[in-house]
C-alpha cells in the first residue's frame, strides 16, 4: 500500500508568519493537531498542538510570535508513492507522529500515526476474517438469532 492510500487531505497550512494566537485558532476551526508551515509553494516547517503547547505556551513566547519561531523544521516528508512501510520507518527513527506527503515538491497530503494505525487494523482485519471462518464454521457477521429460528412457544389462549 502507498502513503497516498492513507494519507488525509486537505492540509491545513500556513505561512511562517502567521501568529502562534492565529495558528491555533486555525488548528480550532480546522480541528486538526497540526499546521504545515508553507512558504512559496514549499513546505518550511510544521507546528503541531504539543509544538504550540511546550515551545510555546510552557516558554511564555508570546501570541503574537510568528509560527516560524516555535515549528519544526526542516521537516521530514513522504512521497506519495512511498510504501507505508517507508511511513513507519521514517516515524519511528525520528520519533514523530505526523509527515506530510509530498509528490516531487509539491504538498498533497498529510500523513499521521493514527492514519497507519488504521491501515493496521484493516489489515489484520483481512487476516483475521477467514480465520474467524475456519473457527467459527460460518462467515463472520451480526450474530444470528436463534430467537427468530426457534420463536419462542406462547401458552394456550395467551
Amino acid at each position: 500500500m502507498r502513503t497516498r492510500d492513507v494519507m488525509r487531505t486537505p492540509v491545513v497550512t500556513v505561512p511562517p508568519a502567521t501568529t502562534l494566537a492565529e495558528t491555533a485558532q486555525q488548528m480550532r476551526e480546522r480541528t486538526v493537531g497540526c499546521v504545515v508551515v508553507m512558504s512559496g509553494g514549499t513546505v518550511q516547517g510544521i507546528v503541531t498542538d504539543r509544538d504550540l503547547a511546550v515551545r510555546g505556551l510552557a516558554a511564555e513566547v508570546s501570541a503574537a510570535v510568528p509560527v516560524s519561531e516555535v515549528m519544526t523544521a526542516p521537516v521530514l516528508t513522504v512521497r506519495a508513492d512511498d510504501d507505508v512501510d517507508v511511513a513507519y520507518q521514517v516515524m519511528h527513527r525520528a520519533g514523530v507522529r505526523r509527515l506530510p506527503v509530498v509528490d516531487e515538491s509539491r504538498l498533497i497530503g498529510l500523513v499521521a500515526l493514527d492514519d497507519l494505525l488504521m491501515d493496521v487494523s484493516r489489515r489484520l482485519g483481512e487476516v483475521l476474517e477467514p480465520l474467524a471462518w475456519c473457527a467459527l464454521g460460518e462467515l463472520p457477521g451480526p450474530p444470528h438469532s436463534t430467537e427468530a429460528a426457534h420463536p419462542p412457544r406462547r401458552a394456550p389462549g395467551l
